[in-house]
This record gives C-alpha cells, structure tokens and sequence, in this order.
C-alpha cells in the first residue's frame, strides 16, 4: 500500500498508510487522545477525525481545549438542533445552519411560529439525542444524487443551494442516525460531545437576506465543552441585557427611533446631544493639537462625483438618489471626494503636506430592514472622518501618530484591550488592486512598521484589503469582554489617481500624494451604542449629561437649591432641580434609575449651613459639604475625564 507522511506539532514524522484517518493516528499515539479528539488540522485546514488521509503534510489532533474546536462543536450543535426540529415538527423545511461568533443559529420555514415553549421542547430533543452517541458521517455525494435526494425528501432550500454550486466542486453531506444535512463540515465524531447547550432566542430571516424572498424563522443557540462554561457565558448574557443600548437610550431618554420617520434614522434627544458634544468638543480639540484642519461639505453632489470616485459603479445599490432639475444627485454615502475637492481648490506644494482634514460628516448608506440594529448598524449615520494627504517619505511617521491618536483616545473611555488586524492584498491576485507593487509594498512596511514600533501585537488578514489599499482594523473589547469596531486606517491608492491629485516637490516636478482614510470612532452612532453598554449608562461625570441632581427635602428648601443651583451652573456643571412635591426616596430613586452621578441633598440645615449633602452614584452618603468644596472637586474631576467619581 502506498504511504504518506504526516508531520506532527511536536515534529515527529510518522509513515502511514494512504487512506489512514487522523482518529487512526490518534489511537496510535494513546487511547485517550483518540477519546478526546474532536477533529482535526490538516495543512491548516480543519478536518473530521474519519477523514481518510490521501497526502503528506502537517497533521495536528484537536481535542476540546483547542481553540478551533469550539466551531466544530457549535457548528455539530446547529445540525443536532435541526433533528431535534425534524423531529418534533417533521412539516419543517430546513435552510442553512452556519456557526457565529459565541454561538450558532439555523433558519426554518415552518408556517406555525415557533414558541418559547418549542425551544424547551427542542432543548430535551437535543438531549436524547446527544445520549444516542450518533456518528456523524460525511459522504461525498455527485450533483445528480444530492439533487434526487433533497429533492426527494421535499428540502428544496438545500436543491436551489446543490445548483447555485459552482460546476465540479465536492458535494458533501453529513449523516447522524436517520437524519442527513447538506453541508462541507466538519463536524464531531458523534452526538455524545454536545452536552452543554442553550438555545437562545427566535427570529425572522429573509432567505438569503432577501426582503422579496420568504420569511423564515430562525433559532439561536450557543454551546460549549463544559457546563460551567455555558453557565458563565449566560450570566455574561443577562449582564449584556441590562446594558442594552436600545432598552437604555429609550430609558434615559439619550435617543430614539420613529416608525413614522423610517427604520435606520436616530433621533438625538438633548441627554444624548449633550454627551455626544462633550466628546466632540474633546475630539475637535485633540486634532486641532495635533495639526488637523475642520472642514465641512456637502450633504448632495452630483452623480458625475461619484462616477469619477468610482464610488457610482461599485457602490450604487448602497445609495440614496434623487433627480434635481433634471440632473441625477446622490446623497452622499461617504466624505472622501469632499475632501479631495477641497484639496484639489489649488495648487499644492510639498511644503503645505502633510494636510489633515478633519470632518464629522453625515453619510447616507442603505441597509436592509433586517440589518439594522439600533444604533450599531443604521442608515444615517455621522463618521469621525478624517484624510491625510501626505508625500511618501511621511507616510511611516503619520501611521505612527494615527495609532498614538487612537490609543490616547481608548484610555480617555477606559477601554484597555484591543485588537488590531492588519488586512493585506491577495499576493497570488494582485490584479485584483489599485496601485503598484512598490506602492503597496511601502504602505504595507508602513503599518507593520508602526505596529511592530508601537509594540502592537496584530493579526495578518491576508486577502482582507479593499481593492485601493491596505489597512489596520481595531476592535475593542468592553467589560464584558465583547469585540466592537472602531477604528480603521486605510490606504487609498484609487482616488488620488482618479482625480488627479498632485503636488509639486523638491524637484519641482508634479507627484501623486498618498491618501490614508481614517476613523478612530468609526461613526458617532455606534460609538456611542457602544459607551452606553460599556458604561451601563452610567457615564463618566464629565460625559453625564445631568452631573448632579438638585433634591431639596421640602418646598421650603427650593428657594437655597435655586441658589445652589445657579452657583453649579455659573461653574459650568451641568444640574436639574427635582422640585415636584414628592417624598425624597422616591425623588433619590428617580435620580438612581436616571443614573445621575451626584444627587445632592438640601434640608433646612444644609441651608443654613450654606452645604449640600452629596450622594455619590454606586456610593451612597458622603456627608454635607461646603458648595464651593464641592465645585471644586466636580470640576476637577471634568477637567480630568476621571472614569471614577472619587
């Protein structure tokens, strides 16, 4: 028999049999590897354990405590959830059940929606089945075969998929007990590995995300390898209800949707301008030191506009038009030919770059209805968005001061974990881009160098960069430990070129600048969904936008709260007056729910001691202090952007 030669992470090399599956090499290594593998990776690719071998390379077991492994157990989770489905509910035709960050979901049609109660029976289904220690066995099956079969068994979701599949590629499906699913794997060796599950939440699907196509209805869940583990990523779950950006900013009255306006517009209420100013006014402040220069443009432009940026051609289904005097308009989708018009208003020397414009600039996108999500995902949204117009011999020292502008600007909100990616071309189809080689080898070597200067760890997404440049990518992880996206640096080698951008050098001779996009928010909307969850809404006293709560315990105590009140706001803090006839635990509850930092007190004492007794959020009494004492300490904190209200 033929042999192959497979090399393992430790760098033993063993001689196998052709044919030879990575659970045989397991049992060959020790009996309880092979119980605890999951699966397997091959030549970087992940593999089932029954997988015959047919050529030599890196093999490396996979056991529970890979990382890998949680997807295949997930994804293993999503088909026991289908059975279960058939199972109970025969009737219902299943679609696709892909893995996702944190946990799975698969889409169903089925007429009768399904019900809370359903996903406690389809849990105990799930259970039963685990116990049967099904194998999960994948067959290569030919078109013409997957065809009849699915056809056969009234699944004409996975027959429209069979025949969307580009011609010669395998077909494979995957067999546990009496149910089979069209899918490319991998999956567990059996049933008996899923043990710790929750099924989650019901929702609507369109089929392929299409409006115009049906709607579905589909199931979330989650698993894990151990009990505890499930038990710990629920209670982060209910933690991550509470902090709802949506349930909050309808609460604290921040901000809101209206159905008569249209899904994906926000309206801002004076709480959520408030702190959106106070970071704006931070944000303006800190690109003024560090040489940007404010600009503002249009809301409208003509076609034309777009179809020189290219933006008409690839981006059109994604915009918003309208037809003014006869002539096409587009609502302007994002700020970049703006800014290269103003650039473009002269002639440029070398000397004048780099030039930074800065703008917060509102942009129109079309998002599908099922896409939106509060204020992370919406239609109308405003971008921090700035370019750097910059000659190539500045291009390392600009990427060094956007990453310091980021990183100074993460520890302003306390954010302390971050991710960086940096996405490259695809070195095997660089015809795929704009630019040169020698562009992209330099823009490159400029963010790695940054990077790599800074101490940065990164992860290389090879193939990830759009077709005009290379960029970093910077997700931040909250409290709870979720990732968001914030800032990006891009590249552009496309819209210098195509409106004719230069400068004159040294030489005297007209050059092509460089252009980097950047965005450390990325836009105000989802930043700020995001500062609603990370803080619970309780903002940071300089970003609340009530920073005290004025309660006097008597009408008899308004006139001095008054006092006190014009005393804080000549100060420059930011005060309301409870003053309704109320008992004061009800106005300090109020206060509370509002999550106003300091509620402080006033009784006929506090007046004639001319003090207030401060309540501190998350604190409670602090004593009565003298009004100028405690000015003092609020504004200091403000000056400072202290996370703490100590």
């Amino acid at each position: 028999m033929d042999k192959i030669r497979v090399t393992l992470p430790d760098g033993n090399v063993l001689d196998i049999d052709k044919g030879t599956s990575p659970m045989d090499v397991a049992a060959g290594i020790s009996s309880g590897l092979a119980r605890m593998a999951v699966a397997a990776r091959f030549n970087d690719k992940l593999i089932d354990m029954t997988r015959p071998l047919t050529e030599s390379g890196s093999l490396e077991i996979l056991t529970e405590k890979s990382p890998d492994s949680l997807e295949v157990l997930r994804h293993s989770t999503a088909h026991l959830m289908a059975q279960a489905v058939q199972r109970i509910f025969p009737e219902t035709k299943v679609t696709i059940g892909p893995v996702i960050e944190d946990g799975f979901y698969y889409d169903f049609d089925r007429e009768t929606p399904f019900t809370p109660e359903d996903l406690v029976r389809i849990e105990g289904e799930m259970k039963k089945i685990a116990k049967e220690k099904l194998e999960i066995l994948r067959e290569e099956v030919t078109r013409e075969a997957a065809l009849k079969m699915f056809d056969e068994m009234g699944e004409e979701y996975k027959v429209e998929i069979i025949k969307e599949l580009p011609a010669g590629e395998t077909i494979t499906c995957y067999r546990q007990g009496e149910w089979v699913d069209l899918c490319r794997g991998p999956h567990l060796p059996n049933t008996s590995f899923i043990k710790a599950f929750k099924l989650l939440t019901i929702a609507g699907a369109y089929w392929h995300g299409d409006e115009k196509n049906k709607m579905l209805q589909r199931i979330y869940g989650t698993s894990f390898f151990k009990k505890a583990q499930l038990e710990e990523h629920l209670m982060m779950l209910e933690e991550a209800k509470k902090r709802d950006h949506r349930r909050l900013g309808k609460d604290l009255e921040l901000f809101a949707f209206e159905e008569k306006v249209g899904g994906g517009f926000v309206f801002w209420y004076p709480k959520g301008v408030t702190i959106r100013k106070q970071i704006e006014d931070y944000l303006y402040n800190e690109l003024i030191k560090r040489g940007y220069q404010w600009v503002i443009s249009p809301h409208l432009a003509r076609s034309e506009l777009w179809k020189t940026s290219g933006h008409y051609d690839f981006y059109r289904e994604n915009m918003y038009s309208l037809s003014i005097d006869d002539e096409e308009y587009i609502v302007k989708p994002m700020n970049c030919p703006f800014h290269v018009m103003i650039y473009k208003n002269k002639r440029r020397s070398y000397r004048e770059l780099p030039i930074k414009y800065a703008e917060n600039g509102t942009v129109y996108r079309y998002e599908k209805s099922g896409a939106l999500h509060g204020m992370l995902r919406v239609r109308g949204f405003t971008q921090d968005d700035a370019h750097i117009i910059c000659t190539p011999e500045q291009v390392h020292g600009e990427i060094e001061k956007l990453i310091d502008l980021a990183l100074d600007i993460y520890k302003v909100f306390g954010f302390e974990k971050y991710k960086f990616e940096l996405s490259v071309r695809d070195s095997q189809n660089k015809q795929k881009y704009a630019g040169t080689d020698g562009e992209w080898d330099m823009a490159e070597d400029a963010l790695i160098q940054a990077l790599t200067k800074k101490e940065i760890a990164f992860e290389r997404m090879e193939g990830e960069a759009v077709f005009y440049g290379p960029k970093i990518d910077v997700k931040l992880y909250d409290c709870l430990g979720r990732k968001w996206q914030a800032t990006t640096i891009q590249f552009d080698f496309n819209l210098p070129r195509r409106f004719g951008m230069s400068y004159v050098g040294s030489d005297g001779a007209e050059h092509t600048p460089f252009m980097i996009h950047r965005a450390i928010f990325g836009s105000w909307e989802r930043f700020f969904g995001m500062l609603v969850e990370q803080y619970a809404g309780a903002f940071p006293l300089w970003l609340a936008p009530v920073q005290a709560a004025i309660i006097p315990i008597t009408d008899d105590n308004v006139p001095y709260a008054r006092e006190v009140s014009d005393k804080l706001m000549a100060a420059g803090i930011r005060v309301s007056i409870d003053d309704r006839s109320e008992k004061m635990g009800y106005k300090i509850r109020e206060a509370q729910l509002q999550k106003v930092p300091y509620m402080l007190i006033i009784g006929k004492k506090e007046a004639e001691d001319e003090t207030v007794s401060v309540r501190v959020r998350g604190k409670g009494d602090e004593g009565a202090v003298p009004v100028d004492e405690f000015i003092q300490k609020a504004t200091a904190l403000v000056a400072s952007k202290s996370l703490d209200l100590a």
